[in-house]
């Protein structure tokens, strides 16, 4: 290794000195952040919020401080089969009832894992994964429809939001702790010889959770009303249960969903299925499957059911190129090369294996523009309310839609035959920390 000398830093000096550009910006920082001074103003003529293909949605939702987006998404795409039926111009499935679910599976699912990890050394590189992860908000389309399938729906007023349900940082640390120490008790039981005190064990920390979150975010319903006002006349359904709700008013058909994803890496051929290893919630649920197929696939894919009126669950990276004010992600807006004097830019394969992409935030798309069938923008409902981009809505640019988005969900009947055929293969299991599963991690 080579440290840095006296005659580096001399050299960098004078080479400063050479660069107008730079110190003209240095004293514009002075007063001015960086973050602001990128943007490239003629590019707002290409993001208009015009669309060739739109399907007019609801209102937008607000996960708070929270990472629930993939529940927010989820839900949102049910919500508009209530709302259609009912001609509902507000309405919202409780996120705080599908929350409480997902928070209750996931920490059996680690206390399950656990036995996996009972004897191996503590600096198992899975096992450390695991502890350092514990459980987060986030999570993938299969997680959300194996507790949708499980456990139902509720309309929003069934199960309000809470406090800790809206900003969850704090529950989820005591969470983890506890998880911690379950894992801790566990392996040592094993030492000593006790290995059968761990069914009491993982008994006890159960019961302690499920009170720690019905403390926090209140108790699930068993039975609701539905009450809703359409074309100014009140009507309810009375006695519901959630699974029937969900069932008789939503159709009980995700399970004909299937997640595709473009990773253009050379551990993940296109047509091939992935999985991850540890990464789940409801245990003997819906199975985490994603089919990898080329972005101009994905996008033809995207398009189809967009043109079938049906908005479009999706998984992203939402960190680089946006603008919270304006509601658009573009990577055309913003001049950092010019006005720094580097190269920042990185092809997504390159992305995935250097750790600077990942899906981290799932939206729902509801419009592309199309200019002779090839797409140009798109149009998302964002769940982080109604105060930033067009009152919650966002535009995403075509090359920012290559670049940044990473996961689709499409409806079976859409994918062609050779699609499907791939999608039946048993998948690949990809390590537990691998970027495709980066979602959950939230």
């Amino acid at each position: 290794m080579k440290p840095v000398t006296s005659k580096n830093i001399e050299q960098f000096n004078s080479n400063f000195d050479k660069k107008p550009v730079q110190k003209a910006l240095s004293r514009v920082l002075v007063k001015s952040n960086l973050a602001d001074i990128f943007d490239v103003q003629e590019q707002s003529l290409a993001n208009q919020f015009k669309f060739s293909h739109e399907i007019k949605t609801l209102p937008v939702s607000n996960q708070k401080q929270s990472g629930r987006c993939w529940i927010f998404a989820g839900l949102n795409v049910l919500r508009e089969i209530v709302a259609k039926k009912y001609d509902l111009k507000k309405f919202e499935l409780s996120q705080n009832y599908t929350a409480f679910w997902d928070k209750f599976e996931k920490i059996n699912y680690f206390i399950e894992s656990m036995d996996d990890f009972l004897t191996c050394h503590y600096d198992d590189r899975t096992l450390q994964h695991i502890l350092k992860m514990g459980i987060q908000d986030g999570g993938q389309w299969d997680m959300f429809v194996s507790l949708v399938e499980k456990y139902g729906v509720v309309p929003q007023e069934a199960m309000v939001e809470t406090t800790s349900s809206s900003g969850t940082r704090f529950m989820n640390q005591l969470i983890n702790v506890k998880l911690r120490k379950y894992a801790a008790d566990a392996r040592a039981l094993v030492q000593n010889n006790k290995e059968s005190d761990i069914k009491a064990l993982k008994e006890k920390t159960l019961d302690e959770l499920y009170t720690l979150l019905v403390t926090n975010f209140g108790m699930p319903p068993k039975t609701f009303d539905f009450e809703y006002v359409s074309n100014d006349k009140y009507a309810s359904i009375k006695g519901l249960t959630p699974q029937s709700f969900y069932k008789e008013q939503m159709g009980d058909n995700l399970k004909d969903y299937v997640s595709i994803i473009n990773a253009p890496t050379i551990d993940k051929p296109f047509m091939k299925t992935y999985t991850v290893g540890y990464l789940g919630n409801v245990i003997d649920g819906r199975e985490i499957k994603y089919i990898n197929l080329e972005m101009k696939d994905l996008k033809a894919l995207v398009v189809k059911q967009l043109k079938d009126n049906e908005v479009v669950w999706f998984g992203s990276d939402v960190a680089r190129f946006g603008d919270r004010t304006k509601g658009v992600w573009d990577d055309q807006q913003f001049d950092y090369e010019s006005m720094l004097g580097m190269s920042f830019n990185m092809s997504k394969e390159d992305q995935l294996y250097y750790a600077q992409g990942a899906m981290n935030h799932a939206m729902l798309l509801t419009a592309v523009h199309l200019e002779d069938e090839v797409s140009k923008r798109w149009k998302i409902e964002n769940s982080w309310g109604d105060k930033s981009g067009q009152k919650g809505y966002y535009l995403a640019s075509d090359s920012w839609f290559d670049q940044f988005v990473y996961q689709a969900v499409i409806h079976k009947k859409y994918l062609s035959n050779e699609q499907l055929k791939a999608w039946e293969q048993e998948p690949i299991v990809l390590k537990p920390w691998d970027p495709m599963g980066a979602l959950a991690n939230n």
